[in-house]
């Protein structure tokens, strides 16, 4: 039975939530036993289309691969990021395009980021049945190169300032939210502070839940890794493995060998 944001929302305090982010099929299906809440983020953009920041997710570009996650999945809480400029403009635009994904996909909630700034629009969201998974610290859709991701919250001014984030965003409604890139201490007081479950992404496991995204975890992503991701597999080396034995074999005319072909009636 699929949980639901009601389940996640009453966890704080209980063992750390497991999430991880899902864009295809295979991967939802295999994630789906493990995990609490699968995330389709519009890191999609640079993972699966070779983009270099995340503004150029497009909400087709959700949808459809929300759409899959869902239909591959049957226990995780599904989550579909809004993608760069379908929420900024206001909160009826935000609604609007929610409404959009949550029709079209069927998932069970919807990711932003921004913290104070965002407070009305969640709440809007949220009256109007939406959950909403709110996003502080890093914000990637406001990062155009890769070199722009760095750590937040350092600093006295910017350490409060996220604390304020935390406090809006849970009042706002939401029912959980992500902490990205900040320093342990910063992310340990940030969740003790609110009362719904945070989600670390490079914010220690002081946070009440864990996210990466898969393919980094499994050794699938090609180019630099963040700090915070541990490679739980090499997938990469066993494709080029396989990739090239495949390549060898039909340079040698090895495959397909007779059990890989179709025979007619006679030879058979």
């Amino acid at each position: 039975m699929r949980k639901t944001f009601e389940a996640i929302k009453s966890s704080k305090g209980q063992p750390p939530l497991v999430c991880l982010t899902a864009y295809t099929a295979p991967i939802a299906a295999a994630c789906d036993n493990h995990c609490d809440m699968l995330l389709v983020g519009d890191s999609v953009s640079m993972v699966l289309y070779g983009e270099e920041s995340t503004q150029q997710a497009t909400m087709d570009m959700m949808i459809a691969h929300g759409r899959g996650v869902v239909k591959s999945s049957k226990n995780a809480l599904i989550i579909v990021d809004m993608p760069y400029g379908s929420y900024e403009e206001s909160p009826q635009l935000a609604l609007e395009n929610a409404k959009r994904i949550i029709s079209e996909t069927n998932c069970q909630a919807v990711k932003l980021e921004g913290g104070s700034d965002m407070a009305e629009t969640i709440k809007i969201l949220v009256d109007n049945d939406i959950p909403v998974v709110g996003h502080i610290g890093l914000l990637p859709q406001s990062v155009n190169t890769p070199d722009g991701f760095k750590v937040q919250g350092r600093d006295q001014e910017q350490a409060q300032k996220l604390m304020q984030d935390a406090k809006a965003i849970e009042a706002a409604g939401a029912f959980c939210f992500v902490i990205e890139a900040v320093p342990e201490s910063l992310a340990g007081a940030i969740t003790a502070s609110v009362t719904i479950p945070t989600i670390g992404i490079g914010a220690s496991n002081t946070c009440d839940g864990q996210i990466l995204v898969t393919e980094d975890m499994l050794g699938l992503s090609v180019g630099r890794k963040p700090k915070f991701v541990k490679q739980y597999a090499a997938l990469q080396e066993g494709i080029q493995t396989a990739i090239s034995k495949y390549a060898e074999d039909v340079r040698a005319r090895e495959f397909p060998s007779s059990e890989n072909t179709y025979k007619d009636k006679a030879a058979a």
